[in-house]
């Protein structure tokens, strides 16, 4: 298998929990309500497995390797482009953190910037895929042998076994930071 199998793989995860944001994103138009636990829970994905799993990997990864390569101009335009429309989702994520945190205090006219995010964060998913998916990642594959190959599928699944870890020691330090606050 080569290293992007996994990464395709979980992009079609952020497909269909990006489908399911959509759907939040009509009943915060039309209704204006808001299901704000499952924003918490959308959140969380994105900021845990599309970025910090996902995109680390690409990013800590992926990239880092391909930088040790002599990259085609083409190849390294798109793969800033890449980081930098990471950058891009990140923000749009905080931006639908604050503006749940409205909405909870009452602000029901925040119902509208809900959806106005989330179908943001719903188109620039499906555009950003794509690019990874069919304009990136199998062109870039070149570059590696197949122990290059078969070394990054490694370093990619010790990554995986450490975000657990990182991800529950962040919720007690959380919690902890709270208690002593």
């Amino acid at each position: 298998m080569m290293p992007i199998g996994p990464l395709m793989t979980e992009h079609r995860l952020i497909e269909r929990m990006a489908k399911l944001l959509e759907g939040a994103a009509v009943n915060a138009g039309s209704e204006k309500r808001v299901d704000a636990v499952f924003i918490d829970r959308a959140v969380d994905f994105f900021r845990t497995y599309a970025d910090r799993t996902h995109h680390g990997k690409e990013e800590d990864i992926l990239f880092r390797e391909l930088e040790k390569k002599g990259l085609s101009e083409e190849h390294e335009r798109v793969m800033l482009e890449l980081v930098e429309e990471h950058r891009y989702a990140r923000r749009k994520v905080g931006m639908l953190v604050e503006a749940r945190e409205v909405y909870l205090a009452g602000d029901p006219g925040a119902a509208n910037e809900i959806e106005a995010i989330i179908m943001e964060l719903v188109g620039f998913y499906a555009a950003h895929i794509t690019k990874e998916d069919r304009h990136f990642f199998i062109p870039v594959m070149e570059y590696f042998n197949r122990d290059e190959q078969d070394a990054m599928l490694e370093e990619f699944r010790e990554f995986d076994r450490g975000m657990i870890h990182e991800k529950y020691r962040k919720v007690v330090e959380s919690y902890e930071d709270k208690k002593r606050g």
